[in-house]
């Protein structure tokens, strides 16, 4: 307890010292936000999330401009979507301080498309946008919102699904290189990936019941590269590998079990295992096998198709499949063999995380990828 209580001292007055250097020490901060429990504290997050995204805090104006709700064509599926996120809101919270922040979440959203024309709205964007908010307040949240749709959430705010099919593709080349086992019983299931579409877009924000994880989630994934999210998708389905072996080959009941991700997650374990994966298989190396998914997509491509294999399926099930029995303590030690993070892997995190100038999918075409890797690589021989 104390050794615990002298770190966090410790990495409370390093995050101080580089927020007073000039200029900001941003490498400092991304390194903190990786690291074990993140930035701590909701006050701290109020101070460094800006400076992960390069928003100069005293640039922010303290008056908003007032968003025109009638007549925009968000409104209505804004409003539908707000209203239905009671449960993103702390329990016990009263009733008119809740409504208020809803108007709020209502009115960053509306304010940010409006002033970016070339966004489109998706249903999940308000899952990320109330946790900005709650952490930052109405002003802080909106330049920050606007800034990761820009950047980190471009691609899902495309006018198609394209980008963000394309992002999905690099879940399984991923799993394939760290668990072929897995990778094998999922493509004999064709369960596909759209499984994670809710982890990805909404940044896990929907589906994590606890606002501690979801928070400290979304330091890592703020200080990283725009595809971390999907590592992270990854090493969830990787650490549950022998849930996903005994499930019966069908992509109905495979599907179904992989949605519901356990809340009791050991998470400080997976973003390590998550950032020593994005290290070892970068995006430049996977970006081949993530265009060739696409002509490997299984019928569960879409909602649509994951309803009627169901129905096929309760008609024809498939026999179970047979699995070798395995120890579980070695299962354990297989899925949860973590390299202990370390400075040199952890900085390396850190400038990757630099680059947030583009969407995560044009990152990570073939190209770029390639011209764009090989200079990190250059830091770190």
């Amino acid at each position: 307890m104390a050794d615990a209580d002298s770190r966090r001292k410790r990495k409370i007055a390093e995050i101080t010292q580089a927020l007073n250097t000039t200029p900001v020490d941003v490498a400092v901060l991304r390194r903190m936000a990786i690291s074990e429990g993140g930035l701590l504290t909701d006050e701290i997050r109020c101070k460094v999330w800006p400076r992960l995204l390069n928003i100069p805090v005293e640039s922010i104006p303290e008056q908003l401009e007032e968003v025109q709700r009638e007549n925009n064509k968000d409104y209505n599926q804004v409003l539908l979507d707000v209203q239905r996120s009671l449960r993103r809101f702390p329990p016990g919270m009263p009733d008119e301080q809740r409504e208020g922040l809803q108007e709020e979440l209502i009115d960053i959203i509306l304010r940010v498309l409006h002033k970016n024309p070339q966004l489109h709205y998706y249903q999940g964007y308000h899952d990320i946008v109330v946790t900005f908010l709650l952490v930052l307040g109405e002003c802080l949240a909106t330049a920050l919102v606007e800034k990761l749709s820009t950047h980190h959430l471009r691609d899902f705010m495309d006018p198609t699904m394209d980008n963000t099919k394309h992002i999905l593709n690099y879940l399984m080349p991923i799993i394939e290189r760290v668990n072929p086992d897995v990778y094998d019983f999922m493509q004999q299931a064709e369960v596909g990936t759209i499984f994670a579409l809710s982890w990805l877009i909404t940044w896990f924000g929907h589906v994590l019941a606890d606002f501690r994880h979801v928070v400290r989630l979304y330091d890592f994934f703020l200080a990283c590269h725009p595809l971390m999210p999907i590592y992270f998708a990854a090493v969830i389905v990787l650490y549950r590998e022998e849930e996903v072996l005994d499930c019966e080959c069908d992509m109905a009941m495979l599907h179904h079990l992989l949605s519901q991700i356990p809340q009791d997650l050991p998470y400080e374990t997976l973003i390590s295992r998550a950032g020593d994966l994005f290290v070892q298989f970068p995006p430049s190396e996977l970006a081949k096998e993530a265009t060739q998914q696409h002509s490997l997509e299984s019928p569960a491509s879409t909602f649509e198709d994951v309803q009627s294999a169901r129905r096929r399926r309760k008609e024809q099930l498939r026999p179970p499949q047979q699995q070798q029995q395995r120890n579980p303590v070695e299962v354990q030690r297989s899925s949860l063999a973590v390299v202990q993070p370390t400075a040199r892997r952890i900085m390396r995190l850190a400038v990757m995380g630099l680059t947030v100038a583009l969407g995560a999918a044009a990152l990570a075409m073939v190209n770029s990828a390639l011209e764009w890797a090989p200079k990190l690589d250059l830091l770190f021989p």
